[in-house]
């Protein structure tokens, strides 16, 4: 158990952490990489391209309520340790899965693992870390999440510049293999879990952590359309680098995730979900206004933060309100929000941008994150408010 003044980077803890940054950075190598791959090297074309890409978050979202609910009923590691192996292992099957159809499905196992592997590591680090130091911990750990974010995608470009990608797959599963070792050694929380809940499709997601998870909906669908589309938007307004964009974003993630826990174990989520969803919209806004390079990274660095505070925010309330054996059921949920809001904010922005442009769909986000924060302040606040269960010492 750490105390107000120790730091986390220790034990457990920095296990999972960096077990989580190696597994991270394996899986953003491919994020630019991938598509260039199958067009080139395999051949594919690019409508079956954008399906091998999309199934691998459909696979996660797929897995993600059956994580949640057996690692509650049989332990972390029974799961944990599996998916990080096989998830090492399947980055040695790109290479060799020449044809569309195996590629789909190796992807497919992928994604899933995926899925089971980050959401039992977010359940692992609330196991972990204090009920009181709740939010400092979880916002720590987003780190492992955001360091690779902007490496990930530099180091892969690098390993392919002269097309070798077989090195690149062969990088990324040593990383990730390297994550398994290191899970090894965790000792993994027993927890006092009751009576066993019974399976059913109700109890494959949290209930208390609904009205949360469909605020984060609400929110990452504009995240969707940032993250997918914003190369898009750099080229045709020309307005910047967008590998700049990203360590810029990437940045603020991290100064935001740094500060943020402290102040979430302090004085709650209130002030800071606030602040988060007013970036989110001044971010938007300024994309779709001001379009030159100062604004595009600014607006980077806005939406960066704003980004670093709602997702550990929202994932600490939900882990408030959940009794400790239904951790992994509230993590799946949220995850499960957050996974359906990116893939309807692909969707969505595809067919404004060719409706009506990428800066006038990047301003009606800045008016939809408005509409969420007027959601969370009377009905994800007055829900938590009324149903917190946060246990101490546990």
């Amino acid at each position: 158990m750490t105390t107000p003044n120790t730091s986390f980077f220790k034990g457990d803890f920095a296990l999972v952490f960096f077990t989580s940054l190696l597994m991270f950075t394996a899986f953003y190598f491919m994020l630019p990489t991938l598509p260039v791959f199958l067009t080139r090297e395999l051949k594919i074309d690019e409508a079956q391209t954008g399906i091998i890409l999309s199934v691998y978050t459909l696979a996660a979202l797929l897995i993600r309520p059956f994580t949640g609910f057996f690692i509650d009923r049989y332990g972390r590691k029974l799961f944990y340790l599996p998916a990080l192996l096989l998830f090492a292992v399947l980055f040695l099957a790109y290479p060799f899965a020449g044809i569309f159809v195996i590629m789909l499905i190796v992807r497919f196992v992928h994604g899933a693992v995926w899925g089971v592997s980050t959401t039992t590591g977010s359940t692992l680090i609330v196991d972990i870390v204090p009920a009181d130091r709740r939010g400092e911990g979880i916002g720590l750990y987003g780190l492992a999440m955001t360091f690779p974010m902007a490496l990930g995608p530099f180091i892969g470009l690098q390993i392919t510049r002269n097309n070798n990608y077989l090195l690149m797959f062969l990088c990324a599963a040593v990383l990730a293999l390297f994550g398994f070792i290191l899970a090894l050694f965790i000792k993994y929380p027993v927890l006092k879990t009751g009576r066993k809940t019974p399976f059913s499709f109700r109890n494959l997601f949290e209930s208390t952590s609904l009205p949360v998870t469909f605020n984060l909906l609400l929110i990452n669908i504009s995240y969707g359309g940032l993250v997918s589309f914003v190369s898009l938007y750099a080229l045709r307004t020309g307005v910047g680098n967008t590998g700049l964009f990203f360590i810029v974003f990437a940045s603020g993630i991290a100064l935001a995730r740094i500060y943020m826990g402290k102040i979430f174990d302090r004085h709650g989520p209130k002030a800071l979900a606030i602040a988060g969803i007013l970036l989110l919209v001044a971010g938007h806004l300024i994309l779709g206004l001001v379009l030159s390079l100062p604004g595009f990274l600014t607006a980077g660095f806005l939406l960066g933060i704003g980004s670093g505070i709602i997702f550990p925010t929202f994932q600490a309330m939900v882990n408030n309100l959940a009794p400790a054996h239904r951790r992994g059921a509230a993590n799946s949920t949220l995850f499960s929000g957050l996974d359906l809001g990116i893939g309807l904010g692909m969707l969505l922005t595809g067919y404004l941008a060719h409706s009506i442009g990428l800066p006038e769909t990047y301003l009606i986000y800045g008016g939809l994150n408005l509409g969420t924060l007027l959601y969370f302040l009377f009905i994800s606040m007055k829900h938590y408010k009324e149903n917190i269960l946060l246990f101490r010492g546990e």
